[in-house]
């Protein structure tokens, strides 16, 4: 059976996306057996259809000839103020988690909880399996100011938790410009992966990074199925609250709605 972890009482796959198959009805009903409420699975991979699901990867890149003036001249004024280099997972531990708590409290939804325990809870995941992580640090006083999680899956990668401290979001420092950048450099020129991705469309809309990537550095929609298997009384909630999607007030059943939409095809 293929492999799943439990996030956020869904479980999803636990590998590259274009590596995973549609699951049999056994398969997941074993799942939910081991708890969790809903199983999210994804299959058939960068499928020719166009779906309401998909993931948005990179597959090619072109260095500074694949970008416009105007984001070329970001990322340059980027690389001026900041240092982008791989850091220890000690690093991590001991220094990002006021960066990832200043980036939760300046996102526009707040649809989750971040605090310590659940910010160490996410590294320690992390250590379990194979990943990078990436500092950002400002060249003016070696502060570190931002940081990005790369899960790696053999030839190809996503990208992960990523964390920038606000005020330098603003103030014309373009910081995501020089990250993004240096990471498809890195991964896709000097590590010649296949791709990489920015995982799966996002069913909170809580950050626009995805649309920022399609838009300046040529990522792309993989389309895929979708199907969202759940608990015989979570199936009955989702059917009598489906119709109230739009007006629900609640960000953590909204969310579910919109993914319950996604796999009827109506989002």
């Amino acid at each position: 059976m293929q492999k799943f972890y439990l996030y956020r009482n869904a479980w999803r796959f636990d590998g590259a996306s274009s590596k995973e198959q549609k699951l049999q009805i056994d398969e997941w009903k074993t799942l939910l057996k081991q708890g969790g409420l809903m199983v999210r699975n994804t299959y058939n991979f960068d499928c020719s259809e166009e779906t309401c699901f998909w993931y948005v990867i990179k597959d090619h890149f072109n260095g500074f000839d694949e970008l416009t003036p105007r984001v070329r001249n970001k990322v340059r004024h980027a690389f001026h103020y900041f240092e982008y280099r791989l850091i220890s997972f000690d690093t991590m531990w001991e220094k990002t988690y006021p960066i990832i708590a200043d980036t939760f409290a300046d996102y526009p939804i707040h649809d989750r909880t971040m605090n310590q325990g659940v910010y160490e809870q996410y590294l320690s995941h992390c250590k379990e399996r194979t990943f990078d992580y990436w500092g950002i640090f400002d060249k003016s006083n070696g502060q570190m100011v931002g940081f990005c999680t790369v899960n790696l899956w053999g030839n190809c990668c996503e990208y992960g938790v990523t964390g920038i401290l606000s005020k330098y979001k603003r103030n014309g420092y373009y910081p995501y410009y020089g990250l993004y950048h240096h990471l498809n450099e890195y991964y896709l020129e000097k590590q010649q992966f296949v791709y990489v991705s920015d995982s799966a469309r996002s069913i909170t809309e809580h950050s626009q990074i995805q649309v920022f990537l399609i838009h300046n550095f040529h990522f792309r929609k993989a389309y895929c199925q979708l199907e969202v298997h759940y608990r015989w009384w979570m199936k009955l909630a989702v059917k009598m609250l489906y119709p109230f999607r739009k007006i629900i007030p609640l960000q953590r059943v909204k969310a579910i709605l919109n993914m319950e939409a996604m796999q009827r095809g109506e989002k």
